[in-house]
């Protein structure tokens, strides 16, 4: 399971951060102060950390000034922060981050961040495993119990969205912007559509959960991805 540094100070907010986290598969370390921080980034517990969330503004060390040990360690970073002004943003990413998300943010939008992070830095996964399904990401396909299942393109990318937030609910609104565009002219039920084709060929009736109103959720505690 790949493990995220959480080094933030606000602890409803860490805990936030983490549960959705640990809820999409990630293993999760809370730390709430730059100083901390500093002494722990280069001990074992850290040393198979991927990625850091960090806030800017953090008793101790700042987080601008933690860039530096958590470059030395290897560790990409994704700073977390209500610092908005745009020489806040400019700085961090000239610092070496490779993200700067601003407080508040959506937890869909993080976690595809986080992925699209660990992806470009060679970090990412390359297989999620549900139930008896396994999802190759490098071949872009797909196995259940041994056999291959022809899916659509876009059936297959709604799949990996699902999959790589696995037990977090996502809304029809929030898969349609992102898998088909912004400027997608059509309705929530395609989304209906492609999520029925998925349960069908995957058997995926009781994985795939219809959310109320809202949109769906791929449920599954018992398997982790494959990094």
């Amino acid at each position: 399971m790949m493990k995220i540094l959480v080094i933030e100070d606000d602890a409803a907010i860490s805990e936030l951060i983490c549960m959705n986290l640990e809820a999409a598969g990630y293993e999760t370390l809370a730390i709430f102060d730059g100083d901390k921080a500093a002494e722990m980034i280069n001990d074992e517990e850290c040393s198979d950390a991927v990625l850091a969330l960090v806030d800017v503004m953090l008793p101790g060390k700042d987080g601008f000034e933690l860039m530096a040990d958590l470059q030395n360690a290897q560790i990409p970073v994704i700073y977390l922060t209500a610092k908005d002004d745009v020489v806040s943003k400019v700085h961090g990413l000239k610092a070496g981050a490779e993200d700067y998300i601003v407080k508040p943010f959506e937890v869909l939008e993080l976690l595809v961040r986080i992925e699209k992070v660990l992806k470009r830095t060679g970090k990412g996964r390359e297989k999620i495993i549900v139930k008896d399904v396994v999802i190759d990401l490098k071949e872009h396909s797909v196995i259940k119990s041994g056999e291959k299942i022809n899916l659509k393109p876009m059936e297959y990318e709604l799949l990996v969205m699902l999959a790589q937030n696995k037990n977090v609910a996502l809304s029809r609104e929030d898969l349609l912007g992102r898998l088909w565009g912004v400027d997608y002219v059509g309705e929530t039920r395609t989304v209906d559509v492609h999520i029925g084709q998925l349960r069908k060929k995957l058997d995926f009736y009781d994985v795939i959960r219809t959310i109320s109103k809202h949109g769906y959720r791929l449920e599954d505690m018992d398997n982790e991805a494959m990094d």
